[in-house]
């Protein structure tokens, strides 16, 4: 397993799933896999399943809304960027300690786009990385700095729809 940052981004769909299928080669070659959703409301459905693939991989929500970010009022929001901070704090907490091997960091790019968390935020999750340890982060928008702490970058888009 290769270390550094991959972004898994773009407009179409499979971004969380190509994150999802690193982290289960992962898992099956013996290494701790965390997974932290974030910006996706509870997910109770898909919660339900993922906990099956426990401990091997670790799933955590930290959001307390069953909706998605964007369907939230401002006061839901600003009560839900608390516990999305709390999560990111735990991100980081978890690579100082050296507790795994991946951490895929799902819709932290959103989080970014949505004015939650700071380029300083995010660098200081990145330096708290051990040389082994790897990093996803998956999104729909790139923001520039992104590009320079990032060893891989793979941008995701719809070529044709049934529709098309």
């Amino acid at each position: 397993m290769n270390s550094g940052i991959q972004i898994y981004y773009g407009d179409g769909r499979g971004k969380s799933t190509a994150a999802l299928g690193y982290a289960l080669q992962a898992a099956i070659a013996g290494k701790n896999v965390f997974m932290i959703h974030f910006l996706k409301g509870k997910m109770a459905t898909e919660t339900a399943f993922m906990q099956r693939l426990e401990p091997e991989i670790k799933i955590f929500h930290f959001e307390k809304s069953e909706e998605r970010y964007e369907e939230l009022s401002e006061q839901e929001k600003t009560e839900e960027n608390r516990n999305i901070k709390n999560g990111l704090n735990f991100a980081r907490k978890v690579l100082l300690n050296d507790e795994c091997s991946l951490l895929v960091l799902d819709e932290l790019l959103g989080v970014i786009d949505n004015g939650v968390v700071t380029k300083e935020d995010v660098k200081a999750l990145f330096e708290a990385k051990s040389e082994e340890a790897q990093i996803i982060v998956t999104g729909r928008r790139l923001p520039d700095y992104m590009r320079e702490l990032a060893d891989e970058i793979y941008q995701i888009q719809t070529q044709k729809t049934q529709d098309s």
